[in-house]
């Protein structure tokens, strides 16, 4: 029978969304989309804002991954004063963005998606949670905390505060790293890495259970976009944009995030607040889709050619022989995202092991010497551009934020419709299907608020409406 069946909301992301999908008159899915049913307006209200400001301001935009923004913000704001930043600032920079990632990334495996993971896709809603996690798996709970831990010790140190901090400023850093804090984090490095290594191990044991969900949990061809080093190593702060192919072959290499305007567009549709960036060399406004593509984990690991650290590079290795060159499964984002975890924990690691990373000298002052900038990064979820437009006096005159999770919306939409087409056959969906089809957009780690979870028992309507628009059935769990 025809029907619609509305998720809403998706829970157990960062944001308020919902997932509609459409059956057929055979009872077969025609059609899902996934919806954003929020609104921020950070582009607008920035306006009039001093370019100054911008990297605190715009750390708002996120209550889990400010320092984000601020590395963002900062970029742009360096290059609007056409400033070389001090190279102590760059360590800095680069060690706020490690420690971000790391704990981004516990908070996404652990909090959000292990409760899927270790007790399972169909496991009762009431328990299938990061409370019912810790009950069963007090151990794995507990390092999940401690790594999360660990990268907001990392936060706090270079950007002040762990969240919404204004350390991270145009021209460099506010303020050096002392010895006593640089040797209070290095004594967290054991634990953190010992913790990363331990956890991969847990999920690759996992992943045989979970074959059906990898084979159907957005596994689809795309291009994969994130920053790369010359040499082709695993980057996060620095480098050009690489593009990559399903098939390996490396489409553009060593871009200008500054020139993304030039080869990605950007796709509104009328049912979500997300817009869907999409690569303008296949696609047009009118048809965004052939110009699909993914960033985050998957994309980087993807698009590298290494880790550049011995332990990630291993874990790369056996990670590559699992699933390919190129990884086109959605599901491995959290396999990709936990490599990350053990390469950031190591190049960390290093930073703290430089004496160069508490030099004195971390800002460069000047004056407003260009109209616009673009900082561009790599948050935890994918490549994040920050664009400013600014008059003679460095008053915002215009902004564009191109977050990572818009460059996703397309392959989460896909995604989606493919999960329903493997798992849903007919008008009655059991939870654990439902729960599955969450679980994919979870899978992107996707941050629409940026400040939002849901835990404990999970809120949820679903509703069945037939060809004329009357409701067959409800379901709803408060």
């Amino acid at each position: 029978m025809h029907g619609t069946h509305v998720i809403d909301p998706v829970t157990r992301i960062e944001g308020h969304a919902k997932i509609t999908l459409r059956l057929d008159e055979q009872g077969t899915v025609d059609d899902a989309r996934f919806h954003v049913t929020e609104f921020r307006g950070f582009e607008d209200f920035c306006r009039g804002r001093p370019v100054t400001e911008m990297p605190a301001l715009t750390a708002r935009t996120c209550g889990i991954c400010p320092v984000s923004h601020l590395l963002a913000s900062a970029k742009a704001g360096d290059a609007i004063l056409a400033v070389a930043i001090p190279p102590a600032a760059e360590r800095l920079r680069r060690l706020a963005n490690l420690g971000q990632i790391v704990q981004s990334h516990a908070l996404s495996f652990f909090h959000l998606s292990a409760p899927d993971l270790l007790l399972g896709m169909d496991a009762a809603p009431a328990s299938r949670n990061l409370f019912g996690l810790a009950a069963s798996e007090p151990e794995v709970a507990r390092r999940g905390i401690r790594l999360r831990q660990f990268g907001q010790e990392i936060i706090e140190a270079v950007s002040g505060r762990r969240i919404h901090g204004s350390g991270i400023v145009a021209g460099g850093v506010a303020q050096p790293l002392s010895e006593e804090t640089r040797a209070a984090l290095r004594g967290w490095v054991g634990e953190a890495r010992t913790a990363a290594a331990d956890t991969l191990d847990l999920f690759v044991g996992l992943l045989d259970g979970f074959a059906r969900e990898v084979d159907s949990f957005g596994r689809f061809p795309s291009l994969y976009l994130a920053h790369c080093g010359a040499d082709g190593t695993w980057e996060h702060y620095g480098g050009g944009l690489r593009v990559m192919d399903e098939d390996g072959n490396v489409v553009a290499d060593g871009m200008d995030p500054a020139d993304y305007r030039s080869f990605l567009g950007e796709w509104g549709n009328e049912d979500s607040y997300l817009k869907s960036p999409y690569w303008k060399a296949l696609a047009s406004d009118d048809d965004p889709m052939p110009g699909i593509y993914r960033v985050g984990p998957l994309a980087r690991l993807n698009v590298c050619d290494a880790m550049g650290t011995p332990e990630a590079d291993a874990a790369l290795a056996a990670y590559r022989e699992r699933a390919g060159r190129v990884a086109s499964s959605s599901f491995y984002y959290h396999y990709a995202r936990l490599i990350e975890v053990l390469g950031c924990v190591e190049q960390i690691d290093g930073l703290l092991a430089d004496d160069a990373i508490t030099d004195p000298h971390v800002r460069a002052d000047a004056g407003i010497n260009r109209s616009r900038g673009v900082g561009a990064s790599e948050a935890p979820r994918g490549t994040l551009f920050h664009d400013y437009e600014v008059d003679a006096h460095g008053v915002i005159t215009g902004v564009n934020m191109l977050i990572a999770t818009g460059q996703n919306n397309l392959a989460m939409n896909r995604t989606v419709l493919q999960i329903a087409r493997e798992f849903v056959t007919g008008p009655e969906i059991p939870d654990g299907v439902l729960n599955r089809i969450e679980a994919g957009i979870r899978a992107f780690d996707p941050c629409l608020s940026c400040s939002t979870h849901a835990l404990g028992q999970m809120p949820f309507f679903v509703r069945v409406v037939g060809p004329d628009g009357s409701p067959l059935a409800e379901v709803r769990r408060d």
